[in-house]
């Protein structure tokens, strides 16, 4: 099941802290970081069997998108992806687990998305499944 991990902040006259005290780092085996090159740049859809894959926004927002995989050689097209709309400074993380296949788009100019992993990429390849970005066309933007 995908899981909202909810963030906070806490702002004084240094600053900004922003935080998520319930995200666990213990089963995180890589890390990276995705600066898409304009708002225009939809990546998806990308599934795992058993990977999961933590996102959470570093800078502007960004529209993050899952699907339950029915069956992963040819999922069904009546699936229905499920949206979260992240932005920077809250600190809220998405878990989308293994069976799922997930896409992203950022929504502002410049926007950084910050992605953990649970797998090695040696075994991650192994266990990738990809389709068309539009195989399930989630991309509208309309609740930002």
């Amino acid at each position: 099941m995908i899981k909202v991990i909810k963030g906070s902040y806490f702002l004084d006259s240094r600053g900004m802290l922003v935080f998520n005290n319930d995200f666990n780092f213990n089963k995180i085996k890589r890390s990276y970081l995705v600066y898409n090159k304009n708002c225009d740049v939809i990546r998806a859809w990308h599934g795992h069997k058993k990977e999961s894959k933590f996102f959470c926004v570093i800078k502007g927002a960004f529209q993050i998108s899952a699907v339950k995989i029915d069956d992963f050689d040819k999922p069904s097209k009546k699936l229905k992806p499920k949206s979260f709309f992240l932005k920077e400074h809250t600190g809220d993380i998405i878990n989308i687990p293994g069976g799922y296949a997930n896409g992203f788009k950022a929504l502002l100019p410049e926007s950084v998305l910050q992605i953990f992993s649970d797998s090695l990429l040696s075994k991650s390849i192994k266990d990738d499944f990809r389709f068309d970005y539009d195989y399930w066309n989630v991309w509208n933007n309309e609740n930002f």
